[in-house]
């Protein structure tokens, strides 16, 4: 299966200060695929430049087979259309209702009536588990997990290709979490999306990611499905996945190694 995302030899430099030094990596189609790794690795940076907020130093990065650096600003807006993005914490516009967050894009790019914009919100709003009445209320009368979903409501507007959550569960008490991962696979099922997430919550790795890469070092030290993490030897690696709490939690994954 082909790369929908490809980042070939990715440097990053914030003036003297290197962040990532030929980062390599491969995001298939529908498939759920998580970047972690030890605080600083630039985890975040690199989501960043796959959507395009920044620029990596040297190397490339391909996005539905077109490379980023070679985008005129036209092209680039038109790219920006397929995917959507989820933030850490919403990023959702304070003055504006709910429904008005979600109608900003569609009332931007699209020339859709003002019903059928309506129409869209509502369906996004019910699509991500909200109550209709919610449309109506804003970001500060939400609670956090309703906020993640109102903003996962607003990534979906323009029906995108390719969703980028950055720590999607932080913040949210456990069962919101393992509520919020029953979300996003359900999502990428009947959407045929493809996600590509930040996290270090050690049940949404285990249970609903298919590939990943993880990030150390500079570079990527792992990658692949979870059976091929955890047989990578790496000390980070080490430290994250087989300390005894993870094993204990986990251990069935743990016994298919």
């Amino acid at each position: 299966m082909s790369c929908v995302i490809q980042v070939n030899d990715v440097v990053t430099r914030f003036g003297e200060r290197t962040i990532h030094d030929g980062v390599n990596l491969c995001v298939k189609e529908k498939e759920i695929y998580a970047i972690l790794g030890q605080s600083g690795a630039g985890k975040s940076v690199l989501l960043k430049e796959m959507i395009m907020l920044l620029a990596p130093y040297a190397g490339s990065i391909e996005v539905l087979g077109r490379s980023l650096h070679q985008l005129g600003f036209s092209e680039a807006q038109a790219l920006r259309r397929e995917w959507g993005v989820l933030f850490q914490f919403g990023a959702l516009y304070s003055s504006m209702t709910i429904a008005q967050n979600i109608e900003v894009q569609l009332k931007e790019y699209t020339k859709l009536s003002k019903k059928m914009r309506e129409y869209l919100v509502s369906s996004k709003i019910a699509m991500v588990g909200l109550d209709a009445h919610v449309g109506s209320l804003y970001p500060s009368e939400l609670s956090g997990g309703m906020v993640k979903r109102a903003a996962l409501a607003r990534a979906l507007a323009m029906e995108p290709k390719l969703l980028f959550l950055d720590e999607p569960t932080s913040g949210l008490d456990p069962v919101g979490a393992r509520n919020f991962d029953k979300l996003i696979v359900e999502l990428r099922d009947m959407l045929d999306i493809t996600v590509v997430m930040i996290t270090h919550d050690l049940d949404t790795i285990f249970n609903i990611v298919d590939r990943m890469a993880v990030l150390a070092d500079k570079r990527v030290v792992a990658q692949g499905s979870l059976k091929d993490v955890l047989n990578a030897s790496h000390p980070f690696v080490e430290a994250f996945f087989k300390n005894d709490y993870t094993k204990e939690k986990f251990s069935h994954h743990f016994k298919e190694v």
